[in-house]
Protein backbone atom coordinates (compact mmCIF):
# COMPACT_ATOMS: atom_id res chain seq x y z
CA UNK A 1 0.00 0.00 0.00
CA UNK A 2 1.25 3.49 -0.81
CA UNK A 3 0.98 5.50 2.43
CA UNK A 4 2.33 8.70 0.89
CA UNK A 5 -1.05 10.45 0.76
CA UNK A 6 -2.94 8.37 3.32
CA UNK A 7 -4.89 10.27 5.98
CA UNK A 8 -6.26 9.15 9.31
CA UNK A 9 -9.97 8.30 9.25
CA UNK A 10 -12.12 11.37 9.93
CA UNK A 11 -14.99 11.66 12.38
CA UNK A 12 -17.37 10.97 9.48
CA UNK A 13 -15.32 7.94 8.40
CA UNK A 14 -15.56 6.46 11.91
CA UNK A 15 -19.32 7.11 12.00
CA UNK A 16 -19.80 5.40 8.63
CA UNK A 17 -17.74 2.43 9.79
CA UNK A 18 -19.75 2.25 13.03
CA UNK A 19 -23.05 2.24 11.11
CA UNK A 20 -21.75 -0.51 8.84
CA UNK A 21 -20.51 -2.59 11.77
CA UNK A 22 -23.76 -2.10 13.70
CA UNK A 23 -25.88 -3.16 10.71
CA UNK A 24 -23.95 -6.44 10.54
CA UNK A 25 -24.55 -7.37 14.18
CA UNK A 26 -27.24 -9.97 14.94
CA UNK A 27 -30.76 -8.50 14.80
CA UNK A 28 -31.62 -9.67 18.33
CA UNK A 29 -28.57 -7.83 19.67
CA UNK A 30 -29.25 -4.65 17.67
CA UNK A 31 -32.81 -4.67 19.01
CA UNK A 32 -31.47 -4.17 22.55
CA UNK A 33 -30.25 -0.70 21.59
CA UNK A 34 -33.38 0.32 19.68
CA UNK A 35 -33.04 3.42 17.56
CA UNK A 36 -29.49 4.54 18.05
CA UNK A 37 -27.48 7.63 17.24
CA UNK A 38 -23.73 7.45 16.76
CA UNK A 39 -21.78 10.43 18.05
CA UNK A 40 -18.13 10.49 17.07
CA UNK A 41 -15.85 12.91 18.86
CA UNK A 42 -12.09 13.17 18.99
CA UNK A 43 -12.09 12.79 22.79
CA UNK A 44 -14.62 12.46 25.62
CA UNK A 45 -15.70 15.74 27.14
CA UNK A 46 -14.50 16.91 30.55
CA UNK A 47 -17.67 15.70 32.29
CA UNK A 48 -17.15 12.13 31.03
CA UNK A 49 -13.47 12.21 31.98
CA UNK A 50 -14.35 13.34 35.50
CA UNK A 51 -17.35 11.00 35.99
CA UNK A 52 -15.43 7.98 34.71
CA UNK A 53 -12.34 9.04 36.73
CA UNK A 54 -10.12 8.59 33.69
CA UNK A 55 -6.41 9.24 34.00
CA UNK A 56 -6.24 10.46 30.40
CA UNK A 57 -8.78 11.01 27.61
CA UNK A 58 -7.19 8.02 25.83
CA UNK A 59 -8.55 5.64 28.50
CA UNK A 60 -11.99 5.23 26.90
CA UNK A 61 -12.92 4.14 23.37
CA UNK A 62 -16.69 4.49 23.58
CA UNK A 63 -19.65 5.17 25.84
CA UNK A 64 -23.30 4.07 25.71
CA UNK A 65 -25.91 6.55 26.91
CA UNK A 66 -29.59 5.79 26.97
CA UNK A 67 -32.42 4.06 28.77
CA UNK A 68 -32.28 0.39 29.66
CA UNK A 69 -34.95 -2.00 28.41
CA UNK A 70 -37.29 -1.38 31.35
CA UNK A 71 -37.04 2.41 30.96
CA UNK A 72 -37.19 2.59 27.16
CA UNK A 73 -40.99 2.46 26.86
CA UNK A 74 -41.33 5.30 29.38
CA UNK A 75 -38.33 7.39 28.31
CA UNK A 76 -39.98 9.52 25.68
CA UNK A 77 -37.52 11.82 24.02
CA UNK A 78 -34.49 10.15 25.56
CA UNK A 79 -32.11 9.20 22.77
CA UNK A 80 -30.01 6.09 22.76
CA UNK A 81 -26.49 7.10 21.80
CA UNK A 82 -23.12 5.51 21.44
CA UNK A 83 -20.21 7.88 21.66
CA UNK A 84 -17.09 6.76 19.83
CA UNK A 85 -13.86 8.55 20.61
CA UNK A 86 -11.79 8.76 17.44
CA UNK A 87 -8.34 9.59 18.81
CA UNK A 88 -8.32 6.85 21.49
CA UNK A 89 -9.66 4.38 18.90
CA UNK A 90 -6.94 5.34 16.42
CA UNK A 91 -4.31 5.11 19.17
CA UNK A 92 -5.54 1.63 20.07
CA UNK A 93 -5.53 0.68 16.37
CA UNK A 94 -1.92 1.86 16.00
CA UNK A 95 -0.84 -0.29 18.95
CA UNK A 96 -2.66 -3.51 18.00
CA UNK A 97 -2.85 -5.84 15.04
CA UNK A 98 -6.64 -5.72 14.69
CA UNK A 99 -8.22 -4.02 11.66
CA UNK A 100 -10.09 -0.80 12.45
CA UNK A 101 -13.46 -2.38 11.64
CA UNK A 102 -12.84 -5.16 14.17
CA UNK A 103 -12.02 -2.59 16.85
CA UNK A 104 -15.16 -0.53 16.13
CA UNK A 105 -17.31 -3.67 16.16
CA UNK A 106 -15.76 -4.72 19.48
CA UNK A 107 -16.47 -1.29 21.02
CA UNK A 108 -20.10 -1.39 19.84
CA UNK A 109 -20.69 -4.90 21.18
CA UNK A 110 -19.16 -4.08 24.54
CA UNK A 111 -20.87 -0.72 24.97
CA UNK A 112 -24.29 -2.20 24.19
CA UNK A 113 -23.59 -5.44 26.03
CA UNK A 114 -22.34 -3.85 29.25
CA UNK A 115 -25.25 -1.39 29.31
CA UNK A 116 -27.75 -4.24 29.10
CA UNK A 117 -25.91 -6.51 31.53
CA UNK A 118 -24.70 -9.17 29.13
CA UNK A 119 -21.96 -11.45 30.38
CA UNK A 120 -18.48 -11.39 28.89
CA UNK A 121 -19.19 -14.86 27.50
CA UNK A 122 -22.34 -13.63 25.72
CA UNK A 123 -20.46 -10.69 24.21
CA UNK A 124 -17.62 -12.98 23.10
CA UNK A 125 -20.18 -15.24 21.39
CA UNK A 126 -21.58 -12.23 19.51
CA UNK A 127 -18.07 -11.17 18.51
CA UNK A 128 -17.41 -14.61 17.08
CA UNK A 129 -20.48 -14.42 14.83
CA UNK A 130 -19.93 -13.10 11.33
Amino acid sequence: MDWTNAEAPSLDDIETLARDCFSELPESFRALAGDITFMVQDFPDVVVIEEMELETPFDILGLFQGPNLAERDHASGQNTMIFLYRRPILDYWAENADPLGVIIRHVLIHEIGHHFGLSDEAMEAIEEQD
